[in-house]
């Protein structure tokens, strides 16, 4: 890939991979960050990325680890975060918004992965499984309960069960 397709390439996928990594951490500095760091690492290996194993995969991929890496990083210092800064996000909050981002916190790390490659990104189940790994029926499976228990946090009314 030569500078004029990497430019290209950064222009086209930065916004949905930010998007995606945001989604997976909840943090929007914390993804631009991340984001921001796996460009550059995508920039120093660009003549070897093959723009037909999509390149955006991998800088999503590389995204994620490094924001994984960040949070155990932050959690071993034992350290509250300033909440002032945590709340402060360049998207406009709504209702929706707020609700799934919480939900999707509720979820376990695999499932959220999985739920945000395939319905946020717009990705495969098969690509999903390669982007992180698993077999697609485990992909299959962490999408199929990660719905379920986002169905039930997101249910306006649930149901009241009589004893």
């Amino acid at each position: 890939m030569d500078e004029e397709q990497f430019d290209r390439f950064y222009a086209a996928s930065f916004g949905r991979v930010v998007g995606a990594i945001y989604a997976m951490c909840g943090n929007m500095a914390e993804a631009q960050d991340c984001v921001q760091e796996a460009f550059v690492r995508a920039w120093d290996h660009r003549r070897k990325l093959d723009t037909t194993n999509s390149p955006e995969a991998w800088v999503r991929t590389t995204a994620y680890r490094l924001a994984v890496s960040r949070w155990r990083k932050a959690r071993r210092a034992f350290r509250q975060p300033d909440r002032a800064l945590e709340h402060a996000r360049d998207i406009e909050p709504t209702p929706d918004r707020i609700a799934l981002e919480a939900a999707l916190r509720q979820l376990p790390e695999e499932q959220r992965r999985a739920i945000v490659l395939h319905h946020l990104c717009d990705l495969s189940v098969a690509q999903v499984a390669e982007e992180v790994g698993a077999p697609t029926g485990t992909v299959k499976a962490r999408l199929s309960r990660g719905r379920a228990t986002l169905a039930r946090l997101l249910d306006p009314e649930p149901e009241v069960r009589h004893a």
